[in-house]
């Protein structure tokens, strides 16, 4: 963008004159920005998307633990009933 371009835009009016060297450092300043956004952005993007991914990890994960403690909880059980069965068999048949 030009300094001429830049010294004629509608929100430098207001302003009742403006040094060449402001506008030169409003130039740098844009051309800084412009330079400095996308990587700016593209950074944010990924953390964002970082920071999704791991909080549906640790959702899948909390379900996945859940799923499991219930699992050994039936087997666990499972095996308790069928010691019991034994032992309960093993005294009738002592009987």
């Amino acid at each position: 963008i030009s300094l001429n371009t830049i010294a004629s835009a509608e929100s430098m009016r207001i302003y009742d004159e403006i040094d060449t060297d402001v506008l030169q450092n409003y130039q740098e300043y844009n051309l800084t920005n412009i330079i400095y956004n996308p990587p700016k952005e593209s950074t944010t993007s990924e953390q964002s998307t970082r920071m999704t991914v791991m909080d549906n990890a640790n959702k899948n994960t909390s379900e996945m633990i859940e799923k499991l403690t219930l699992t050994f909880s039936y087997t666990h059980q499972a095996v308790i009933t069928e010691e019991l069965i034994e032992i309960i068999s093993g005294e009738a048949a002592l009987d």
